[in-house]
């Protein structure tokens, strides 16, 4: 189930119109199983299964279809492909979406081998954790990273402007005076910015402006985030951040001269059996190690 908590942290958020639904939806499916997400910025809905539920529902709901499960979810995934990329599904497919209680019913119908096919996916509210995991930390990540473009940015326009500056002073003349352009300030774009574009900018909306313009960024820092914990879990350590992943680190290392003790007790053994000796025998030849070495130093 590991897989599918990964494969669809990575994945692009869909806007999907069903009739008078706006939805933002991810999905992730592969043989082992299936992983949905779909929001209506208001709520997070949540379903993850495996084959042993698919093939249970897949009875219920298509008794005279007789397929094992992986047929099915390669089905679901012929289906929902196409919807997710806003392009005509396959099998004249119809998708619907009821709440029942708390939960979102997102209700499929379509043909498979020449029979009817339904399918019902039971999403339940998503915890706290999943909605952190799928939509507050890759937008804070997202915040981050566009900060930082912005000031990379602002760097750039300054140097521009020492590069301009240079040029004049050189005597150089622009062949058009509407190419001209004022120093940028940027505390003064800043300021304007605050005041004039952003009411517009920060339109959410249904959420489509953030699903057509921001999943390249979004699956950017997602994938980013999957790495570091990959890398987290290499060293035995759950944590996600840089901090606690050095820190596993640390502790590895620290464990790694312990292992060879219990693994191989045979080498402590055959030194310590002349236990006298050995010990008087050592002291002596670490003198001499050391003598050698002073020699060295002065000749």
């Amino acid at each position: 189930m590991e897989e599918l908590e990964q494969g669809l942290l990575k994945q692009p958020w869909a806007w999907l119109q069903l009739a008078e639904n706006s939805l933002l939806a991810k999905a992730y499916i592969t043989e082992q199983g299936y992983a949905l997400l779909i929001s209506d910025l208001q709520e997070v809905w949540h379903e993850q299964v495996d084959t042993s539920v698919v093939s249970q529902r897949a009875k219920e709901l298509n008794k005279r279809l007789t397929a094992p499960p992986e047929a099915f979810l390669r089905h679901l995934d012929d289906l929902l492909r196409p919807l997710f990329k806003d392009i005509a599904c396959p099998d004249e497919a119809t998708f619907s979406c009821d709440r029942v209680a708390e939960a979102l019913m997102l209700r499929v119908r379509s043909e498979l081998s020449g029979l009817p096919f339904y399918w019902n996916f039971h999403c339940i509210l998503a915890s706290p954790s999943l909605v952190s995991q799928h939509l507050i930390r890759p937008l804070m990540g997202m915040s981050l990273a566009l900060q930082c473009q912005v000031r990379n940015l602002a760097t750039l326009l300054h140097m521009k402007d020492l590069e301009i500056q240079d040029y004049q002073e050189s005597g150089a003349t622009l062949s058009r005076d509407r190419l001209k352009t004022e120093p940028f300030e940027e505390n003064s774009f800043l300021k304007q910015f605050m005041v004039e574009k952003l009411p517009e900018a920060c339109s959410v909306g249904d959420g489509r402006p953030f699903v057509t313009n921001l999943q390249n960024l979004y699956m950017a820092v997602t994938r980013q985030e999957v790495q570091v914990r990959q890398k987290c879990q290499g060293t035995g350590d759950p944590q996600t951040s840089s901090s606690a992943s050095s820190q596993g680190t640390d502790s590895q290392l620290l464990n790694q001269p312990e292992e060879p003790v219990s693994s191989a007790p045979s080498l402590p053994v055959t030194e310590r059996d002349p236990t006298g000796p050995s010990s008087s025998v050592q002291r002596p030849q670490l003198s001499k190690v050391k003598r050698k070495k002073l020699r060295g130093l002065f000749s």
